[in-house]
């Protein structure tokens, strides 16, 4: 089939390019809003969450919630019964209510009894050096009469603020919503995405150019991973009509699509450059049109489908994701298989027909060989790997004392996992933004000078009035690390609510997960849901133990299939699955030391939370077992190819690690340094998503792959290729042969 395919690019590979670049632009178009509502206009903002007790109260309390969004105004350095401010806060509060949607405002002066009564101490500071105003929308706007009353009453308010800076010298304001802090992350993820590809893409030709020697070879597969991109976007966008798209989701994505067809495009003109030489070089065709032709139908048929091998168990790691309960992490599974379809389809024809246009020029002295003082590099790094070389001298190294090898690689990748053991999850909301975001330092400014108008860490509904609910509000008063509970309030017809305010401000401590099993272990006799973001991480992190066994039996079993069927063999999947587990503990345990225990605070310019998001150790483990698989896939390939043409065990490892170790250690830092890309974003979760990829994928293609492999290798001799009699006959009919 790939090989029918690589003929039938060869003869029309204009039409190709034509198609894909009409795709592209047609993608971009799209996804950025050119045509009509964009992708990033979609996107949602919530913290991940599972269908438990804590989602349950939830929506309870939206289904019966009377009012709607809110925007306030913080004011500092102004107590509220200051003289001078109140006929600015009485004109605005006129003002803010003529808007159409605004059905109240909330400030010190309005509530009965003024700011001496009880009813006004959630609106003013602890130190009574400030005070809020709130506009309150009504419940169930449409959505454009919601937009238009938002935008209307943040001036107002501001223009408050400004009166009150005049009246009263020295004073301050800021305004924060919840509204406000969701378009400030969807806007980061957009900024972050584009300051990523800008990174990524120049950054990836220059590692190219080097690899390749110039400019028209490395052009090739970053030309595909702009058609990737832009095919993604699309995808992304499809999807958003189908689920509810994370914001985080779209960065994590659309960049593993664009890894990953830099990467499949390298391999693809690395081993065309190989074939096409050794054509003209021994004259195995007539003609030099024949001789291209054939490069590229051999190269269709060996790299292609290492290529499409590759896609193939990344798709799988990504549908492991498709089992767990969690929205968010079934987004990233649908969504990104799908863009892992785009990449292959760029790898397998875009990449290609560039390939036969350019033809005989792909071999052509690069950049480097025109310049005197990098002649020398330009023929290490631009040609062709030659039979010998660096990597095989390492692998003739690592053959002659393979168990010292084994030993110290499996000790540093334990050494670099043990963190791991102190794992702590987080369900973050406003502190994903950087802690210099003004949306970040007025929810901060709100925890702590207003704990009673902040975020409750923990809320409990209750099937019942708000007198039926005292006893329980006396009872989690009395718990340890509790710091304040509101008196229940009503709310709808049969249900009434109370907040909880913990001491420790961490709402995934230990402690605050301590009251929550307190709640929920000693029930009143009529029905409650404890919610809020510590119940929700509670429930969050469960429903993780619970899916990820059948999660990961999925892709091991699928991995372990696929791998048996390219290689003949039981014992490399198995070999496989265990390397790429160690070598990914030791990625999570670099991500434990550098932000749960803050250790990469001043480098990377965050502020760590004690934990790290909840969603980002299932999502690191199937991203980066899915490129682990994929360097494996480029190495066995190799090796294998090698092996079925008559070489022994050991000599097929070294000349397979020679034939792909650049390519392999090329690739890899190219997708080092696109997820690198992410540590220069503003967001944490996309922080710490990129230094964990970035780490997961730098440990396996040099420590694991060019060291471990080719030691345990060694050590298994022909054991590497055995399977019982009936498995052997198996793949004898139906496996796959260079």
């Amino acid at each position: 089939m790939l090989a029918t395919l690589g003929r039938l690019i060869a003869h029309r590979p204009g039409v190709i390019v034509a198609i894909w670049i009409l795709l592209t632009i047609a993608g971009f178009a799209t996804a950025l809003g050119v045509t009509g509502e964009g992708l990033f206009a979609r996107l949602a903002a919530s913290e991940p969450a599972v269908n438990g007790e804590a989602n349950q109260g939830r929506n309870i309390l939206n289904e019966q919630a009377t009012t709607g969004p809110t925007i306030t105004l913080l004011i500092r350095g102004a107590a509220p019964d200051n003289p001078a401010v109140v006929d600015p806060v009485s004109r605005a509060t006129a003002d803010l209510l003529a808007i159409g949607g605004v059905a109240q405002v909330l400030d010190p002066l309005a509530v009965p009894g003024g700011p001496a009564s009880p009813q006004a101490a959630g609106l003013i500071a602890r130190d009574h050096t400030g005070f809020l105003v709130t506009a309150v929308l009504a419940p169930d706007l449409p959505t454009a009469t919601e937009n238009a009353a938002l935008d209307a009453a943040q001036p107002r308010l501001q223009q408050l603020g400004d009166e009150i800076a005049v009246a009263v010298p020295g004073s301050s304001s800021q305004i924060g919503g919840g509204t406000l802090v969701f378009d400030a992350i969807t806007s980061q993820v957009e900024k972050d995405l584009f300051k990523g590809e800008v990174i990524a893409l120049p950054v990836s030709l220059l590692v190219m150019v080097l690899v390749f020697g110039g400019f028209l070879a490395a052009g090739v597969p970053i030309a595909g991973a702009i058609a990737s991109i832009g095919g993604a976007l699309a995808v992304l966008l499809g999807f958003s009509y189908l689920i509810d798209l994370d914001a985080s989701v779209v960065n994590v994505v659309t960049v593993l699509g664009l890894g990953l067809c830099i990467d499949y495009g390298l391999l693809i003109v690395s081993r065309y450059r190989e074939e096409l030489r050794d054509r003209l070089r021994r004259g195995k065709t007539r003609s030099t049109r024949a001789a291209r032709t054939d490069a590229l139908v051999t190269t269709m048929r060996t790299a292609g489908r290492t290529v499409l091998f590759s896609g193939v168990t990344v798709a799988i790691s990504l549908c492991g994701l498709l089992l767990f309960q969690a929205k968010i992490l079934r987004a990233v599974g649908a969504a990104g298989v799908s863009v892992v379809v785009v990449a292959l389809a760029v790898a397998l024809t875009l990449v290609p027909a560039l390939i036969a246009i350019a033809g005989a020029r792909m071999l052509r002295p690069g950049l480097l060989n025109r310049v005197p003082g990098l002649r020398s590099l330009g023929r290490k790094l631009g040609d062709v790997a030659p039979e010998e070389g660096f990597f095989s001298r390492l692998a003739r190294r690592t053959q002659r004392r393979p168990w010292l090898v084994v030993t110290g690689v499996v000790l540093l990748l334990a050494v670099l996992a043990a963190p791991a053991v102190n794992l702590q999850l987080r369900n973050s909301g406003v502190e994903l933004l950087p802690p210099g975001a003004p949306d970040r330092q007025f929810f901060d400014t709100l925890a702590q000078e207003y704990p009673a108008s902040g975020i409750p860490a923990i809320q409990v509904v209750g099937q019942t009035g708000a007198d039926g609910m005292a006893g329980l509000a006396d009872e989690i008063r009395a718990l340890d690390g509790v710091e304040l509970v509101t008196p229940p309030k009503a709310v709808g017809g049969q249900y009434a609510t109370v907040s909880v305010f913990l001491t420790d401000r961490d709402p995934g401590s230990n402690a605050a997960k301590a009251v929550v099993a307190a709640v929920r272990d000693d029930r009143p006799d009529y029905p409650i849901w404890v919610t809020g973001r510590t119940a929700g991480l509670v429930d969050f992190t469960d429903a993780l133990a619970h899916d990820a066994p059948a999660a990961l039996a999925v892709v091991i079993v699928a991995t372990f299939v696929l791998l048996f069927f390219m290689t003949g063999s039981v014992l490399i999947p198995i070999k496989a699955l265990i390397m790429n587990v160690i070598s990914l503990g030791a990625s999570l345990g670099v991500l434990v030391w550098v932000f749960q225990d803050g250790n990469g605070e001043s480098l990377l310019g965050f502020t760590s939370t004690g934990g790290i998001e909840g969603f980002i150790p299932i999502l690191v483990f199937a991203l980066g077992f899915g490129l682990a698989m994929d360097y494996e896939v480029f190495l066995l390939s190799r090796i294998k190819e090698f092996k079925d043409s008559g070489m022994s065990n050991n000599d097929a490892v070294v000349h397979g690690l020679q034939r792909s170790g650049r390519i392999i250690t090329s690739a890899a830092l190219i997708v080092v340094l696109v997820f690198s890309g992410f540590a220069v974003g503003e967001l944490l979760v996309i922080k710490q998503t990129g230094v964990a990829l970035a780490v997961a994928v730098a440990i396996d293609a040099t420590i694991v792959r060019c060291l471990l492999v080719p030691a345990t290798m060694t050590l298994l001799g022909d054991w590497n290729w055995w399977a019982p009699a009936p498995l052997r006959r198996l793949h004898e009919r139906v496996g796959l042969r260079h």
